[in-house]
């Protein structure tokens, strides 16, 4: 028989190669930005149309190429930063492995333009699914320009399971992102299809992180620094009310290159531990120095998961760091507790104790009762503690008249019943019902999203929800990796009652909300939808719509804690049993549960 294995043809080896690295449009912008940096560039453009698909160039400033070195970049494993396996295991550069390039170049159309300081010309060359076309002197400042186009024109089942412009811009920004925090002497921009997206001024980590992150961020923040022999920390935290529902504010560092480590996130979820809600996220920016002996940093082809030669050194060091900066800050709670704010309120608190309402309060039994040794017994129980009995007192009985009770199907409201009766709020959070069988408890927040969810559902089914018009247009200033999301949701913003226009690079005009949605509310409720929907992104198996719908379902909702009125509490009670699926919100939670009588005579031995 004759033999039967060949080695593969280069160009079919490099897109397996490439299956590695170029993942998708924003796999080729990490590698191409850390090339510019690793060439010491002090400045460094990024230009991408269609998300990436028809082009990503980036062009920067630094020390060039020569002729031969252009050319051999583009071969499989070509590297000017490993010489001898104990290179390896000392990284100080950003790439290092030689595969960026020629997977590139396997996946796309590329044009090279590139020239060292000291030479005349420059080079230009010209690849094609990995084969040369072209190869020219070419006149042209120091630096290099790199053009990719039509990514993955030649795989097409690759490009077909690229997602949406807008979410691939996404991840473009991401990486983006990634890459300037780390390097903030660096002047960045990125520019899509047209419009500068980011213009990132050389300057400090904390104008970097602002510029990136946001305005708000700007007073919120704690600088984190601490060294010693062995490793140093440094960077920024945000303060606990900036602690949000998404983890998306999170960077780490690792000798300046972006990683992810849960192992870390949880050493610093532990600093911020009963500063902020179970399910909220801080914001931090963190750089972490140590001999690069120390890590291994080759590990997954993306670069981004590492492993550090003893890493409960180094959770313990990020942690301790962390707790640290936010004592010297006076943010972590002392013995010194500050009053509530509500208990500030209070007129005990914050008027005068005069010495006409001292008098007055001397004068009383319950104070001459306490300010006196072996007096309890005389407490005065018919003067100063007559409605103590009261706390007591059996509720008024209330009542729901039902045709069916929940062992036959959904709880419904009878129509011929105008009347639902006396509803009780327990703890500001539940509504307490009775019905023919016992009780049910409704959670107010549960029972609202899954109304308000069936509404959006309808609105956005072709029965849009009106818009009320702004008095007052208020401008919203979004971070600029949310403006790409804004755009990619205004459409069905619109079937919701949302008005809004864009309205220069990252800023949006609101012109309208829904009717629900207080005057003077409307920015924070885009915000926190937004939130939101990048809280439910993480879920793959739901749609763009579903998580949208989702989303400002739990945004608008009427919060644990809120007061309600009977007239509040009725219409609630009436809309969830009028819902489709009345017993659960959107997530499955329930909106209710139901006590029956008879386990109640049970529980009192009736």
């Amino acid at each position: 028989m004759p033999d039967i294995i060949q080695l593969l043809p280069d160009n079919i080896a490099n897109q397996i190669a490439a299956g590695e690295v170029i993942q998708r449009p924003a796999s080729a912008v990490k590698e191409l930005l850390e090339n510019a940096v690793d060439a010491g560039a002090t400045e460094i453009k990024l230009i991408v149309n269609d998300a990436g698909k028809a082009l990503i160039q980036v062009i920067d400033n630094g020390k060039g190429m020569s002729e031969t070195d252009a050319r051999m970049s583009f071969e499989r494993h070509a590297t000017s930063k490993i010489k001898n396996i104990d290179d390896l295991f000392h990284i100080k550069t950003m790439g290092f492995r030689g595969e960026a390039l020629a997977s590139i170049a396997a996946v796309s159309q590329v044009e090279l333009k590139t020239k060292k300081a000291d030479e005349s010309v420059g080079s230009y060359i010209e690849i094609d699914n990995s084969v040369v076309k072209k190869q020219e002197p070419v006149a042209m400042e120091k630096g290099t320009s790199i053009a990719m186009k039509n990514l993955f024109f030649n795989v097409p089942a690759r490009r077909n399971f690229l997602k949406s412009n807008a979410s691939e811009l996404r991840h473009i920004m991401d990486e983006f992102i990634r890459v300037a925090m780390a390097f903030p002497d660096i002047f960045f921009s990125l520019n899509s299809n047209g419009q500068e997206v980011f213009h990132l001024e050389s300057g400090s980590l904390k104008q970097r992180i602002v510029q990136i992150l946001g305005n708000n961020y700007n007073a919120k923040m704690v600088s984190v620094q601490e060294k010693t022999d062995y490793m140093n920390i440094y960077g920024f935290v945000g303060k606990p009310e900036t602690a949000k529902k998404t983890r998306g504010d999170q960077y780490f560092f690792v000798n300046n290159r972006f990683i992810k480590s849960a192992y870390l996130n949880h050493a610093v979820m532990g600093a911020f531990q009963e500063m902020i809600a179970k399910d909220s996220f801080p914001m931090y920016a963190l750089f972490i120095d140590l001999d690069p002996s120390q890590v291994d940093i080759n590990v997954h082809p993306t670069k981004q998961e590492i492993k550090f030669e003893d890493e409960k050194i180094v959770y313990a060091f990020v942690q301790s760091a962390v707790k640290h900066s936010l004592a010297q800050f006076s943010i972590t709670p002392t013995l010194d507790f500050e009053l509530d704010a509500n208990i500030q309120s209070l007129d005990a608190i914050n008027k005068p104790f005069t010495e006409e309402k001292k008098s007055s309060v001397a004068s009383s039994s319950l104070y001459n009762t306490f300010s006196k040794k072996n007096q309890a017994h005389f407490i005065d129980t018919k003067s100063d503690l007559k409605h103590w009995k009261e706390f007591y007192e059996p509720a008024k009985e209330v009542t729901i008249n039902n045709q069916q009770t929940i062992d036959h199907g959904p709880l419904t409201i009878d129509d011929r019943q105008t009347d639902i009766g006396a509803l009780i709020q327990l703890h500001n959070t539940y509504i307490a019902a009775q019905t023919t069988e016992g009780y049910i408890l409704i959670h107010q927040q549960n029972a609202h999203e899954r109304i308000l969810y069936e509404r959006f559902a309808d609105a956005i089914a072709g029965q849009p929800i009106s818009t009320q018009k702004s008095l007052f247009p208020v401008t919203l200033e979004l971070a600029a990796a949310d403006v790409a999301l804004m755009h990619e949701l205004l459409i069905d913003l619109n079937d919701l009652g949302y008005h809004l226009e864009a309205f220069g690079n990252n800023t949006f005009v609101i012109q309208g909300t829904p009717a629900d949605v207080p005057q003077g509310n409307e920015k924070q409720s885009i915000e926190k939808m937004l939130e939101q929907y990048k809280h439910f992104s993480n879920d793959l198996k739901y749609s763009k719509r579903e998580k949208l719908l989702r989303s400002i379902a739990w945004q608008q909702s009427i919060k644990a804690g809120t007061v309600l009125s009977q007239k509040e509490m009725k219409v609630l009670v009436e809309e969830l049993f009028a819902c489709a699926t009345p017993n659960t919100t959107p997530n499955g939670k329930p909106t209710y549960t139901e006590f029956k009588k008879t386990d109640l005579d049970k529980m009192f031995g009736r």
